[in-house]
């Protein structure tokens, strides 16, 4: 719970086929980390929820309050319950009366066109109740969702709580603060849900992105800083003020970081400060590819050294590493200590998998050799 406390929120996706990306992001910051620890909070002891923070989060429940904001943002959600009321109707009353259910436990009836294709009627129901804060997630099986009543899965004293939209706001665009680090006034993806950075006139008391920072700014919450090197200003946290100027020493460990790590969310960052092109390719077509489909960024110490292409297989207990790429001017064989640390991180990611052993794809034979665990 500590580093949801501290990143204010991690981001689910649910490709899984090196982690999903929250138990990556998890795995790279707690030793030891296992998948299920996440599960039980979320669906045990329900101390995690689902909301919307920039993109799909998993968040403390007790800052639920400060989210509930975005069940009143979504715009397509109330269009969906209203243009099909009766199927809206039968399956909250289902619900209702049967509890958690999911796509499957209904007829399949009439399908929409939606962003991915056409979808079902039922399942755009189902999650335009969730985006309003109506249903909530029970329990997911697979990628199989289980939606039941808010007001079952949460206490009552929790959703009783009514905090001002602008506060909710302010809170949302914090975590994002907390989660970054080093954040610009740019960036989309950093800001995603906070509304447009210049007041809009369709939203009425609805405060600019701009407002919002220079309100944190102004009560000396975050603090603005010239990054040498970095274009633009950047903001930090108030109390992390003094590790710029005395850092602590990097611990000499390798950590692989998944695609919507927050440390790799700000590619205007990345390029300057650490020389280092970040490229999600899950959406490319696979001949115009420079790397791979899920690949996971390799961190040594303080520097972007590489980038590792894992794949689990996990009916055969197997890690397939099916690419490995380093960056200009790093040799890992030469780096002080980056062997065993790179070994530590495999044995690490090993156990993350619940695999017993590393499969190399034969043009990697020299990592191979090198990185053979000799313990």
């Amino acid at each position: 719970m500590q580093i949801f406390r501290r990143l204010g929120s991690v981001q689910f996706d649910p490709l899984a086929v090196a982690g999903r990306n929250h138990d990556l992001v998890l795995h790279a910051r707690v030793a030891g980390y296992d998948p299920a620890w996440t599960d039980e909070l979320l669906y045990g002891r329900r101390e995690l929820f689902e909301a919307y923070n920039k993109a799909l989060c998993l968040l403390p429940t007790s800052e639920l309050p400060w989210y509930r904001v975005s069940w009143t943002q979504t715009v397509n959600s109330p269009r969906i319950l209203a243009e099909n009321r009766k199927v809206a109707k039968q399956v909250l009353e289902r619900i209702r009366a049967e509890g958690p259910l999911s796509s499957v436990d209904f007829e399949r009836g009439p399908t929409m066109d939606w962003w991915l294709g056409p979808s079902s009627v039922v399942r755009l129901v189902l999650e335009s109740y969730a985006a309003t804060g109506v249903l909530g997630l029970a329990r997911r099986q697979g990628n199989r969702r289980y939606y039941d009543l808010t007001e079952r899965l949460f206490p009552a004293d929790l959703l009783a709580v009514k905090i001002p939209r602008r506060e909710q706001l302010r809170h949302k665009m914090l975590s994002r603060f907390r989660a970054h680090g080093l954040p610009g006034i740019g960036g989309g993806e950093i800001w995603g849900g906070l509304g447009s950075a210049k007041p809009d006139p369709k939203r009425a008391g609805w405060p600019s992105r701009t407002e919002l920072r220079e309100q944190l700014v102004a009560e000396g919450e975050v603090i603005p800083v010239e990054v040498e090197g970095v274009p633009g200003t950047r903001f930090v946290l108030r109390d992390e003020v003094e590790l710029l100027a005395t850092p602590p020493d990097p611990p000499p460990s390798v950590s692989f970081l998944a695609p919507l790590d927050p440390f790799v969310w700000d590619r205007q960052l990345l390029l300057p400060l650490f020389g280092f092109e970040h490229v999600w390719e899950v959406y490319i077509p696979e001949h115009k590819r420079r790397w791979g489909y899920y690949v996971l960024t390799i961190l040594f110490r303080d520097r972007i050294v590489g980038r590792i292409e894992p794949r689990i297989d996990r009916a055969g207990g197997r890690v397939q590493v099916l690419g490995l790429w380093w960056e200009d001017g790093f040799t890992p064989g030469r780096a002080k200590g980056f062997v065993d640390a790179m070994r530590e991180a495999l044995r690490a990611y090993l156990r993350f998998a619940q695999a017993d052993r590393i499969e190399w794809a034969p043009h990697l034979s020299r990592e191979k050799r090198l990185f053979l665990s000799r313990s």
